[in-house]
């Protein structure tokens, strides 16, 4: 009984050990976005949301708050690229997500399809601006 409690423990230790979560968020006015990546060894999920609230300014007027949120398995498919996508509910479509990593910078784009989850001027594309890793 006592090696099957230590042995349950090593292994909890060691897995704890390769696992590493970065947060990237990126501030424009009124609109926040923020990526989390996870890694438990060679599994990599990811998530992405974004929080749009309208101020004074005027192009901004009528328009409403919206905030969304994706996540999924995450593959990279190159060593500063990774892909992550989330199926829309009742379709064989998905909303996809490519993130360029450039150290402590993220970069993303959307495809045409993530317009389902989103609203108004809520983005999960940073429009060519980074995203910054925060620790």
């Amino acid at each position: 009984m006592k090696k099957a409690v230590i042995l349950g423990l090593a292994c909890v230790v060691c897995g704890a050990a390769f696992a590493s979560t970065e947060h990237y968020v990126r501030r424009d006015g009124a609109h926040v976005q923020h990526l989390k990546i996870t890694r438990i060894g060679d599994d990599i999920k990811a998530a992405m949301d974004v929080d749009f609230e309208p101020n004074a300014m005027e192009a901004e007027r009528g328009v409403r708050p919206c905030a969304a949120e994706i996540e999924g398995e995450a593959k990279m498919i190159s060593e500063t690229e990774l892909v992550f996508k989330e199926q829309i509910p009742g379709e064989r479509r998905y909303c996809e997500l490519r993130v360029q990593l450039n150290g402590d910078e993220a970069r993303v784009s959307e495809s045409r399809e993530c317009g389902y989850f989103l609203a108004n001027f809520c983005r999960f594309d940073s429009e060519g601006k980074v995203l910054l890793r925060f620790k």
